[in-house]
């Protein structure tokens, strides 16, 4: 089944009072606004990290090139996969957001984990990730996944949409954090998770890559994720992670929240 560019997602929501379900025909997002360098919500407030994306919404940007950078052994992420899908512990009818899937190999173990009941959206800021996702799995017919280009401030997703956000060597390029992960925060079901997979920044201990690249430490990204609402309940070991870590955080259920 092909995946044009019927309609935008945000389009989508103004149509329809319920969210996209698994019976929804999946719509894919490929818009190529770009995001701009500031946001106002209330106050205007500066990205954190100004530039960190430019070479993603490159319109010249080499995917190919990145799919031989992410999908190698050497890179701990793709290494550990199997692992890191065991701890995931998703199960058949679950809906996933993969955040930042650039070219999509967790979103294809996704889509076979949560099964046909189930759905993914893969989600990237990236209108070349976005293109390479959509024919992907249109090749490889998968029929439960949903690819969505998304603001530099927001997931576009609709409210308690997913079980799962899953952030893999991403959160660092939030530029936006605390916008994004309220977005997260509304497209959650109570009770969802989100599992934050980034690189330790240690100075005199990481290399010189990652002091250069991710702006904090793990002690700062957990004190903005939890400064929106959600709980962190568990730091998970990976085999094989040397330069990375694994966070689990959890929405909470109110009272009221069914």
């Amino acid at each position: 089944m092909k995946r044009f560019d019927l309609l935008s997602l945000s389009l989508l929501l103004l149509l329809s009072p319920t969210p996209l379900t698994a019976q929804t025909a999946p719509i894919a997002q490929t818009a190529t606004q770009q995001p701009s360098a500031t946001k106002t919500s209330g106050d205007t407030t500066a990205s954190v990290n100004p530039g960190i994306n430019d070479g993603f919404l490159d319109p010249e940007m080499d995917v190919q090139a990145w799919v031989e950078r992410f999908e190698v052994e050497s890179r701990e992420v793709y290494h550990a996969r199997d692992a890191i899908m065991t701890q995931l512990n998703l199960k058949p009818g679950d809906r996933v957001a993969d955040v930042g899937a650039g070219t999509g190999f967790y979103s294809l173990l996704m889509s076979t984990a949560v099964g046909s009941k189930g759905w993914v959206y893969a989600v990237d800021i990236s209108p070349k990730f976005v293109q390479y996702l959509v024919d992907q799995f249109d090749q490889r017919e998968v029929e439960n996944v949903t690819t969505v280009m998304c603001d530099d401030d927001s997931v576009c997703l609709p409210p308690d949409s997913v079980d799962l956000a899953f952030i893999c060597d991403v959160y660092h390029h939030f530029e936006f954090p605390e916008q994004t992960m309220q977005s997260i925060y509304n497209a959650l079901r109570p009770g969802g998770r989100v599992v934050i997979i980034d690189f330790e920044r240690i100075p005199g201990v990481s290399r010189e890559w990652t002091l250069g690249h991710v702006r904090a430490g793990k002690a700062t990204f957990i004190d903005e994720v939890q400064s929106v609402g959600f709980e962190l309940t568990a730091e998970r070991k990976i085999p094989g992670f040397k330069e990375n870590y694994f966070l689990e955080f959890r929405k909470p259920v109110q009272a009221g929240d069914e």
